[in-house]
């Protein structure tokens, strides 16, 4: 797992120690920054079930002036502190290493809206989906042309619609689907 392009490209990132998570490939993060293209640069981000911090990371090495990490558990935090580091990233982010669902709500009071929020449950719970997506909808931290983007197994059935959020892209690689979720009326012309 590496770091593709940006800042830190070609940089060695770990992943956390454990079953807990599933790194996302390289491949897979390289075709989603290919289709978010270079908007990502002086965007905000939003990391959900960071893991290893591997996508937050890829965003703020391609020049994303804040990312937000969010994952609770105590070895992905430790890990994404290491990578980081190994990033040399000082600054432009922070860490949480609390419950995504009790997260959301305490974001919205800070009143961030995020260009990007991307999210990685685990593939084992297949109700979580459908509850991220509306708790991601219930906070409005998701600023009105962003772009929520779900990785899920490719099993996994998603809503083309929910709430104010519609699905507007699905993307395979192997076991996992990215879905691509905007606001309803804020599609960029």
């Amino acid at each position: 797992m590496r770091v593709i392009a940006g800042s830190a490209r070609g940089r060695r990132l770990k992943g956390p120690k454990g079953t807990n998570t599933r790194p996302i490939t390289d491949f897979i993060k390289e075709a989603l920054f290919n289709t978010l293209g270079p908007d990502i640069y002086n965007s905000t981000f939003l990391d959900l079930f960071s893991g290893s911090g591997s996508v937050g990371i890829e965003a703020k090495s391609r020049g994303a002036s804040f990312v937000v990490f969010i994952d609770q558990d105590a070895n992905a935090i430790k890990t994404i502190k290491e990578n980081l580091a190994v990033c040399r990233f000082e600054g432009g982010f922070e860490i949480h290493r609390k419950d995504v669902f009790a997260s959301l709500p305490m974001l919205r009071k800070r009143g961030f809206k995020f260009d990007y929020i991307y999210a990685d449950p685990p593939f084992t719970e297949e109700a979580i989906f459908t509850r991220v997506i509306e708790k991601v909808e219930e906070a409005r931290i998701l600023k009105e042309e962003g772009i929520f983007i779900i990785r899920a197994n490719r099993k996994t059935l998603l809503p083309g619609e929910n709430g104010e959020f519609f699905r507007f892209r699905t993307k395979d690689y192997g076991l996992s689907t990215l879905h691509y979720y905007r606001i309803i009326g804020g599609e960029k012309n």
